[in-house]
């Protein structure tokens, strides 16, 4: 397992409208958002690919989302999906505004199960759908070449009953499949970075 380079190496910068969000989040007590290290990380990637389409599978209240839309060039597009819309509102409070983001309404598994025919340079699993169900189905779609990249993986307060067994699996079954290279950090909040092989 490779370390990943310390935070000082990563552009920090809040995105527009983060502060914002922090406080919505707080007063909502929604403890599930991405913290600032992993939203850096998804700004940087983000960034590497021009015009790069992007789904993020858990908006949340946005706050990987404004560090992703922060990394998007003019002629990308980013999707985000949750099934919240209490939560999902404050993203599009906050962001709605920018004709590069398409909020989706809709539980996970369901728009994965039935969206087979789009294509994503860069894939964001923040929800247990792409992660520990339809994983199959958010891989599919991944373009040759992209990413996928999941946070959360070390141990969290906030981990329901029976989640933790569920990590060591997912991780060894994500560096097993031979369509990936597959880094894991214990960084941040727990890493796993993966690149599809271009068949």
């Amino acid at each position: 397992m490779s370390n990943f380079p310390d935070r000082e190496s990563l552009d920090m910068t809040p995105p527009p409208h983060l502060e914002d969000i922090e406080i919505a989040t707080e007063t909502l007590q929604f403890n599930m958002a991405s913290i600032p290290t992993t939203g850096a990380l998804l700004r940087t990637l983000a960034r590497a690919k021009p015009a790069a389409n992007i789904l993020e599978l858990g908006t949340g209240t946005g706050m990987a989302t404004c560090w992703l839309l922060d990394g998007l060039d003019a002629d990308g597009h980013l999707v985000t999906v949750d099934i919240d819309p209490v939560v999902q509102q404050v993203a599009k409070i906050n962001l709605g505004y920018d004709p590069r983001i398409n909020f989706v309404e809709q539980d996970g598994s369901e728009f994965l199960q039935n969206t087979q025919t789009l294509s994503f340079d860069l894939i964001f699993a923040d929800a247990l759908p792409g992660k520990f169900s339809e994983l199959d189905e958010a891989l599919s779609l991944l373009a040759d070449g992209g990413v996928y990249v999941c946070d959360d993986l070390m141990p969290q307060e906030t981990w329901p009953e029976g989640h933790a067994p569920k990590v060591p699996v997912y991780i060894e079954t994500m560096q097993a499949r031979p369509e990936l290279e597959v880094e894991y950090w214990e960084w941040s909040s727990g890493i796993l970075l993966a690149r599809k092989i271009a068949a």
